[in-house]
């Protein structure tokens, strides 16, 4: 396929200066600099929610209705991130500069609907179902991982490129 290199393997950096516009300017950049923090936090309830009924076997209800929630916000993260990428890269996913991100996503994605069918076959037990929503909270960690330090190259990026003479940054935005 080819468009999973990374950038840098490539010879340049995460973003072109026409793509760092692009994230500068569109609204879908501050979506997602709202949901992902609120999602983190709704992640860290409910985790504590989950850990509480496999301890306690006390509030299966509301650990179920967290991960609902996280769910829906993670659901929602993903289609304002393919919009995102849509507006900066030109392509819905998979772009070249998140392509393994977005590949985890996929998976997180999985894990969280494979909880969802749960819920509403009964097929599995509630412990079953809980060791599928730690399962899909792993995942969801080490792809949140994946994005803050997809944000530190960014910045980092950013601040070498401010660096640089103002002939050599062909009117880049700077992060």
């Amino acid at each position: 396929m080819g468009g999973h290199r990374n950038h840098a393997a490539r010879g340049r950096g995460l973003y072109t200066p026409e793509e760092r516009a692009r994230r500068d300017a569109t609204v879908w950049t501050t979506v997602q600099g709202i949901l992902a923090p609120l999602q983190f936090v709704v992640f860290i309830v409910s985790l504590v929610l989950v850990l509480r009924y496999m301890i306690t076997g006390a509030g299966f209800d509301a650990a179920n209705v967290s991960i609902l929630i996280k769910t829906a916000i993670l659901y929602t993260i993903m289609i304002t991130g393919a919009i995102w990428e849509k507006v900066v890269f030109g392509q819905y996913l998979f772009a070249p500069a998140f392509f393994w991100e977005d590949v985890v996503s996929f998976g997180v994605i999985a894990l969280h609907t494979l909880y969802v069918w749960a819920v509403f076959s009964g097929a599995l037990s509630t412990w079953e179902m809980m060791l599928v929503a730690l399962a899909a909270y792993a995942a969801y960690v080490v792809n949140a991982a994946q994005f803050l330090w997809k944000l530190r190259m960014a910045r980092l990026e950013a601040e070498r490129t401010a660096g640089k003479a103002p002939e050599s940054l062909g009117g880049e935005v700077s992060a």
